[in-house]
């Protein structure tokens, strides 16, 4: 059955006051955005406290739902039929023809709400419902009436052309990308990461990201992986900016300097004052990271104090609580876990000690990058200024 219109439910954005309207624009621009990729000219409009997708005559349903699946903000998609208004017992077997197209050999409970967006409208919505009613228990003779707790309600909004819908399709949530700001995401090619991005994006957060590369310990196949899960992310938040930095020669300089116990410890901290430094230079109130206590050596409380040392910036790390099991399911939610998975290792896993330190000390950490002073800030800013710059869509 083709469908007109999509009504696109939001939650949160209708308790924002004043500002609702910044919301709502925020949402339509990313409904817009996420529809320039399905064939065909779609409508997107704010229509008296909705919004809507009105759709060409001939388009890809599937297709078009799951881009809409994919817009933070959105809580609801309904299917709309647009029918022409020719008065009200006419409306009433419209709807009927609907049930049947929708919901053939329907025998549950059911209600008809009525809302009328077109006051002049002169028939009351109550008596529009009950009308609708009995003609949908004429035609589905097994069918009943339950206002209180039905099975299927059937919407009829009243405007200049009459709408119908009956299914809610359950939309990705949060708030639209771009509403709270821009961060910077440490993307690897693990599990973690890519959720995270995820749940902050989630947030109204728009988000950039930075991969530390070490050729050749680690392959272009690890570093198409890191892309490949850059754009699963980027279907949910919109275009990403992703710094690919050359991080082997840092590496190695502390590998060779340096307590072997403390590699982890010591590579995050680079790690962390490269990734600030880009995402101050365009523009980032933060930096994510999918860090879960305890998860491994560097993520201990002792350890997350230390990488933390060296920013400035606040890190945010919404995974944080969530056991593993937890991350795993939402990365099987968001289809970035068969990628993960892939074996194809990042430059964490290359050069992790045999017995890395648990509990680092913030004097013995700082002593050991004093052995790295001569030639440090040198690889550093190299690292800066070679990184490739890739525009993920």
């Amino acid at each position: 059955m083709l469908f007109h219109a999509f009504l696109i439910k939001y939650a949160e954005i209708a308790i924002k006051g004043k500002n609702r309207y910044l919301f709502e624009d925020a949402l339509v621009k990313q409904i817009r955005q996420a529809l320039s990729r399905v064939e065909g000219e779609f409508a997107v409009q704010k229509e008296q406290g909705r919004i809507y997708v009105f759709c060409p005559e001939s388009y890809d349903y599937e297709e078009t739902l799951d881009a809409l699946r994919h817009v933070f903000g959105i809580v609801g998609i309904c299917p709309v039929r647009i029918f022409e208004d020719r008065g009200l017992e006419e409306t009433a077997r419209d709807v009927v023809g609907y049930m049947e197209s929708c919901h053939p050999d329907f025998s549950g409970t059911f209600k008809v709400y009525t809302r009328r967006a077109r006051k002049t409208y002169p028939v009351p919505s109550m008596e529009v419902s009950a009308q609708i009613g009995g003609h949908i228990l004429e035609a589905f003779p097994r069918a009943r009436v339950d206002v209180h707790e039905p099975e299927l309600t059937i919407s009829v909004e009243i405007r200049e052309k009459i709408y119908v819908y009956s299914q809610t399709i359950r939309g990705a949530g949060g708030m639209p990308v771009g509403t709270n700001g821009k961060a910077t995401l440490l993307l690897s090619g693990g599990i973690d990461s890519p959720v995270a991005g995820y749940m902050i994006a989630k947030r109204g957060v728009q988000i950039e990201a930075v991969y530390f590369h070490a050729p050749p310990y680690t392959s272009e196949r690890a570093k198409q992986k890191v892309v490949d899960l850059a754009r699963l992310v980027a279907r949910y938040s919109g275009p990403i900016r992703l710094y690919v930095v050359n991080f082997t020669d840092i590496q190695l300089y502390i590998y060779d300097q340096c307590p072997h116990d403390e590699l982890t410890i010591l590579m995050r901290r680079y790690m962390m004052r490269i990734a600030e430094y880009f995402a101050k230079k365009d523009k980032s109130l933060g930096l994510i990271t999918g860090e879960s206590i305890g998860q491994v050596a560097s993520q201990t409380m002792h350890s997350l104090a230390a990488t933390d040392e060296v920013c400035t910036l606040p890190v945010y790390r919404p995974v944080i609580g969530f056991d593993k099991q937890e991350i795993v399911e939402i990365a099987r939610q968001i289809q970035t876990f068969d990628t993960s998975i892939q074996p194809y290792e990042d430059c964490c896993t290359i050069f992790v000690a045999k017995h890395p330190v648990t509990k680092p000390n913030l004097k013995v950490i700082r002593r050991s990058e004093g052995k790295l002073s001569e030639k440090i800030e040198e690889l550093v800013k190299t690292a800066q200024e070679t990184a490739e710059v890739l525009e993920i869509e």
